[in-house]
């Protein structure tokens, strides 16, 4: 099967919010997930002060759909809403 390529935007629940706990605490649970151990992290300006947090990786298409995973990121502490924003098949 192919590989895909998986882009998550994370929104905390405040500017205020740590966006490295919780990119620590995202990537433990996309590692669990898909096995994978690296990623690309960016994170993007919203509105006043607040930003997103991006983490793109590449997952086994075997895997199907990221809903579980997305549901566990949600858990984590200051996370409001989890979204795909990307997905991608790779080539090669």
């Amino acid at each position: 099967m192919a590989q895909v390529i998986v882009t998550l935007q994370i929104m905390p629940n405040s500017p205020d919010a740590s966006l490295d706990d919780i990119y620590e605490n995202a990537s433990k649970l996309i590692k669990e997930f898909c096995n994978e151990s690296e990623f690309k992290r960016e994170d993007s300006p919203v509105a006043f002060g607040l930003k997103a947090l991006k983490i793109t990786f590449v997952m086994d298409e075997e895997k199907g759909s990221t809903e579980t995973l997305e549901e566990q990121i949600k858990e984590v502490e200051n996370v409001q809403s989890v979204e795909v924003v990307d997905v991608r098949r790779t080539i090669g």
